[in-house]
């Protein structure tokens, strides 16, 4: 580690120039304005692994909808997956609701105490150095996708961040870097740091506060640090969904309790076999999985989207219902519903494409 920095003055300058910098400089984000622990939480769980932008109006709704830890807590899985409808990771979702529930049954606060906060579920080291470094201001590190940026070309490491040494390493230095007092400040600052000035590609060296003091931008080495992690070549995955219609609803689905969108809804779909066509896939869908007889129709739309590594094509079919009663081996709940109830479900994004599509007036007259 650079131990120049780390020299007890150098490093109180770097500090004073990286708040002066993030004072003025800072977006104005709704959860900073103020240091309440559920907003903070709330904010910090929907923002790993999605962006700002995404992220603002969500968290403006789900806080109009659950104002407070005990709403979350009383409120229904279902109701709070919908409200993180478009957030992905649904997972966070309910980890976040689980947690709610814990602490209510505990006293309902959210308190400044780390041996509490690790036993909640989701709750690894980002988050609970993030909410208790800007809540109640312990001198906690955040590792997260910008700071970890930051701290590699700070220290010009060349190492991939992905593997396990590197990743000690980072946690080791931003600890290292944070101070006994305004660490949530401090740890704000670092990570719009790495958002607005020292991004991915291009970074603004000559508009960073603290480029003097590094070493990646001192050696010309910004470009090439962090190291790239191997390009992951796309998996194409190829599904199909089938719109079950019977007279003016169609059928919904709720998915096993486990595995992607684990509890929410749909409209059955499937993942093609190799070298299956459509049409098969539809009806194995229908007859295996469902265990009903359907008419297919023609194609309504196509919806093409990415999940991980997964780049998927869903092919949505038009179906008549025809026989039969609906097994409960796959899916743990099946309703026959009318369009305008759709939006009180929760529902995956490419789901609630389609539903968005079937719900227009002009595809209702042709299809109900």
């Amino acid at each position: 580690m650079n131990s120049e920095l780390l020299e007890s003055r150098r490093l109180t300058s770097f500090r004073r120039r990286l708040f002066r910098w993030f004072a003025s400089q800072q977006r104005d984000l709704p959860w900073r304005q103020n240091r309440d622990p559920y907003r903070i939480w709330v904010s910090e769980v929907m923002l790993q692994q999605t962006t700002v932008a995404t992220v603002i109006p969500r968290f403006e709704r789900f806080l109009t909808q659950f104002p407070t830890l005990s709403a979350l807590a009383n409120a229904d899985e279902q109701e709070v997956l919908r409200s993180w409808e478009g957030l992905g990771y649904y997972r966070r979702a309910r980890d976040l609701h689980r947690s709610a529930k814990l602490l209510v049954e505990q006293g309902g606060m959210l308190p400044d105490d780390p041996d509490v906060w690790r036993e909640l579920p989701g709750v690894g080291r980002y988050i609970l150095g993030a909410v208790l470094s800007q809540a109640f201001d312990r001198p906690m590190p955040i590792v997260e996708a910008n700071t970890l940026r930051v701290l590699s070309r700070l220290f010009a490491r060349r190492d991939d961040p992905t593997s396990t040494p590197m990743r000690k390493w980072l946690w080791e230095a931003a600890e290292a870097l944070v101070p006994r007092k305004n660490a949530g400040t401090f740890n704000q600052a670092m990570m719009e740091l790495g958002a607005l000035v020292c991004m991915p590609s291009s970074p603004r060296c000559d508009e960073c506060p603290v480029a003097a003091d590094c070493g990646s931008f001192q050696a010309g080495l910004q470009n090439e640090i962090p190291a790239k992690a191997p390009r992951t070549v796309a998996e194409q995955v190829r599904e199909v969904a089938v719109v079950v219609r019977d007279g003016s609803k169609a059928l919904l689905v709720q998915r096993p309790a486990t595995g992607r969108w684990a509890r929410m809804w749909e409209f059955p779909h499937t993942t093609l076999e190799k070298k299956e066509t459509l049409e098969h896939a539809a009806r194995r869908l229908l007859t295996e999985t469902l265990g009903i007889k359907a008419t297919l129709g023609p194609e309504i739309m196509t919806i093409r989207h990415a999940v991980t590594r997964f780049r998927i094509t869903m092919v949505c079919l038009d179906a008549q219902f025809r026989s039969g009663k609906i097994g409960d081996e796959h899916y743990l709940d099946a309703r026959w519903l009318e369009p305008a109830e759709w939006a009180s479900y929760p529902v995956s994004t490419p789901q609630r494409q389609l539903a968005d599509e079937l719900a227009k007036q002009s595809r209702q007259l042709r299809l109900f």
